[in-house]
C-alpha cells in the first residue's frame, strides 16, 4: 500500500482545513495516509478525521498571533515586543520542523496545502517523491499573491486548483514550468437523502462561515435590515465564530433586530445541517470565496441559494436562474428583489431548491475520489 502525506498548517476552523479532513478520508480507502501538522490549536481535530488516518504534530501548541496583538492594543509595547519575539522564534522552528519533516519523510506522495510549503516540499522533498501543491485561495486580482504561488510551485509535478477558472489562470503563469495544473473540485462529504431536506416553509433564511471582513457578514445584516421592514416574521440565523463578531453584535443591536437575528457562534456539522433542514433560503454575502462549500451543503438540503458574483467560487457552483442566483456588481438592490422573489414565491424556492440537489451531485467523495485517484495512480 502505497503512503501519502498531506502537509497542514492546522486542524482547528476553517475551509482549508476542511478540505485536507476530506480528502484524508477519501485517500485512506486506498492509500496510508498521514497529515503532517505544523501547530496543535486543539486538543482535536474539529472536522471528522477516519481513525485509521495517522496525524502528526510538530508542534504542541498554537501561534501566539492574538497574544501579541493584545499587549499592541493595550499598548504594552514592552510585552508586545517580547511576544514578538516568541513569534518570531515560532516561525524559524515552524520551518526547522517542517523541513525536517519533508526530508525524513517516507512517503510515495506528498501534498503541500500551503505556498510556503510548496518552496519547502520543492527544495527538501525526495527526488521519487510526487510532489502536489494544493491551492484553495482565489488571488482575487492580487498579482503578487499570484506570482507567489507560481514561484512556489516551480519545483512540484503538480498544483491541484479547485476551480476550473483558477486552473486556467495558473495554467497559463505556469505554462514554462515542469508544474502542470489540474482542476478538482471540493467534495462534500454528506448529502441528506429526500426525505431529510427541507420543506421550504419555515421563515429562516441562514448563513454560514467565518465572520471576518472578506465574508461580508456586515453586508448581509444591512441586507437582511432592509428586507425585515417589508417581511417582519422572517427571521437570519448566522453560524460561525471570528473576529467581526462584536461588531455585527453591535450593528444588530443598534438597528433594534436582536429578535430577528440569532448568531450561532461556531457548531459542528450535526447541528449545522439540522438548521439548514429548518431554514428556507441560503444567503451569501462574501467579496470574495474560493471555492463555497456552504453553498453545496445548502443545495444539498434543497435551499435555494443567493450569492453575490464577486465571490469567485460561487460563479463556480452556481448557474444563475437555474440552481440559485448569482448577483454581479455587489448590487444590494438586485440582491434584495431576489431574496423578496423567493420570500414571496414557495414555488420558485422549491424549482431552485431541486435544481441545486442535482448540482450537489457532481461533488460526491464518489465523484471527487475519482479525480484524486487518478492523478495520484498517473506516475505509477
Amino acid at each position: 500500500m502505497k503512503k501519502v502525506s498531506i502537509l497542514s498548517l492546522h486542524l482547528g476552523y476553517g475551509g482549508i482545513e476542511k478540505s485536507i479532513s476530506s480528502l484524508a478520508n477519501i485517500l485512506i480507502q486506498k492509500y496510508e495516509v498521514e497529515i503532517i501538522c505544523t501547530y496543535k490549536i486543539l486538543d482535536e481535530a474539529v472536522f471528522y478525521i477516519d481513525p485509521r488516518v495517522k496525524i502528526t504534530y510538530l508542534i504542541d501548541h498554537g501561534p501566539n498571533r492574538e497574544e501579541f496583538k493584545k499587549y499592541l492594543h493595550k499598548h504594552r509595547y514592552l510585552s508586545a515586543f517580547n511576544e514578538g519575539m516568541k513569534g518570531y522564534k515560532l516561525l524559524r522552528l515552524r520551518k526547522k520542523t517542517m523541513i525536517q519533516a519533508i526530508m525524513n519523510n517516507d512517503s510515495d506522495i506528498i501534498i503541500s496545502t500551503r505556498d510556503i510549503f510548496n518552496e519547502w516540499l520543492s527544495l527538501y522533498g525526495k527526488e521519487n517523491v510526487l510532489k502536489i501543491g494544493w491551492e484553495h485561495n482565489h488571488y482575487h486580482d492580487d498579482m503578487k499573491y499570484a506570482d507567489k504561488i507560481v514561484r512556489s510551485c516551480s519545483g512540484l509535478d503538480y498544483l491541484v486548483l479547485v476551480s476550473n477558472s483558477l486552473n486556467a489562470f495558473y495554467k497559463g503563469r505556469l505554462r514554462n514550468s515542469k508544474c502542470k495544473t489540474v482542476f478538482i473540485p471540493n467534495v462534500i462529504e454528506y448529502i441528506p437523502k429526500d426525505e431529510q431536506i427541507s420543506s421550504l416553509q419555515e421563515k429562516r433564511i441562514i448563513s454560514i462561515g467565518r465572520l471576518s471582513p472578506e465574508k461580508g457578514f456586515m453586508d448581509l445584516v444591512k441586507i437582511f435590515n432592509i428586507i425585515s421592514n417589508d417581511y417582519p416574521d422572517w427571521h437570519l440565523d448566522i453560524i460561525g465564530d471570528g473576529v467581526e463578531k462584536e461588531k455585527l453584535i453591535k450593528y444588530i443591536k443598534d438597528s433594534k433586530i436582536e429578535e430577528k437575528v440569532t448568531l450561532h457562534g461556531f457548531r459542528d456539522k450535526e447541528y449545522i445541517y439540522e438548521m439548514l433542514t429548518n431554514s428556507s433560503i441560503y444567503l451569501m454575502t462574501s467579496y470574495t470565496e474560493s471555492f463555497g462549500i456552504v453553498l453545496l451543503e445548502a443545495m444539498s438540503c434543497g435551499l435555494p441559494c443567493i450569492a453575490f458574483a464577486s465571490a469567485e467560487g460561487a460563479n463556480e457552483i452556481i448557474t444563475s436562474g437555474r440552481d440559485g442566483y448569482l448577483i454581479k456588481n455587489r448590487n444590494f438592490s438586485a440582491y434584495i428583489q431576489k431574496v423578496e422573489d423567493l420570500i414571496n414565491d414557495e414555488k420558485i424556492r422549491k424549482k431552485i431548491g431541486h435544481e441545486g440537489r442535482r448540482t450537489v451531485k457532481k461533488y460526491t467523495p464518489d465523484m471527487v475520489g475519482k479525480e484524486w485517484f487518478r492523478l495520484l495512480e498517473e506516475k505509477w
